[in-house]
């Protein structure tokens, strides 16, 4: 088993984000949670979300996890959430942040080490979907890093998750999720 905490602000997609994983998690025959944790938040709160994806039945319910990937989506909580708790010494971080790397990790000493991961998810969605909604580019950042599922399965399988919606916003979001996939260093 395998767990994935996302860090956000209520409205940015971190729950959407971590449904859409689970979605295309449960077609391959695995499986999978996807829950959050947020109380009675507005918009613009933080809060945080989980995945937790497994060969066998998961019975374990609880919020708190060793999580083998953290999502930042929100690249101010590096700053104000404890988004190293209960990690693993090799607890891979991908963070969303117009700096570079060397210049996150200056800013943030809890990084000092880390697995460390950066990728312009907000650029990347107000220039693909027009909306500040980071949820998919971070799943493309998420797919290069872990290598859970090719991209091109991955996209494919998004197709069936996001037909709910027009198609130029499928179109979209299938442009975040590869250009963060293409440049998630």
């Amino acid at each position: 088993m395998f767990e994935i905490r996302w860090h956000s602000r209520a409205g940015q997609g971190a729950v959407t984000g971590a449904k859409g994983l689970a979605e295309v998690v449960s077609t391959t025959g695995k499986f999978v949670q996807a829950f959050a944790f947020y109380g009675s938040a507005k918009r613009g709160a933080a809060m945080t979300a989980y995945n937790r994806v497994s060969d066998k039945r998961i019975i374990n319910h609880e919020k708190f996890m060793s999580p083998e990937y953290v999502l930042i989506i929100d690249p101010a909580l590096i700053h104000t959430a404890d988004f190293t708790a209960n990690a693993k010494e090799n607890t891979k971080y991908i963070i969303t942040s117009h700096l570079n790397k060397e210049d996150l990790v200056k800013s943030q000493p809890k990084l000092e080490g880390k697995e460390v991961y950066v990728v312009d998810c907000m650029s990347i969605a107000m220039d693909t979907i027009g909306r500040a909604i980071p949820n998919t580019p971070m799943l493309g950042a998420l797919m290069k890093i872990s290598g859970m599922y090719e991209i091109d399965f991955f996209k494919e399988s998004m197709l069936n998750v996001l037909r709910k919606f027009p198609q130029k916003i499928i179109d979209a979001n299938m442009a975040a999720i590869q250009r963060a996939y293409d440049e998630v260093n």
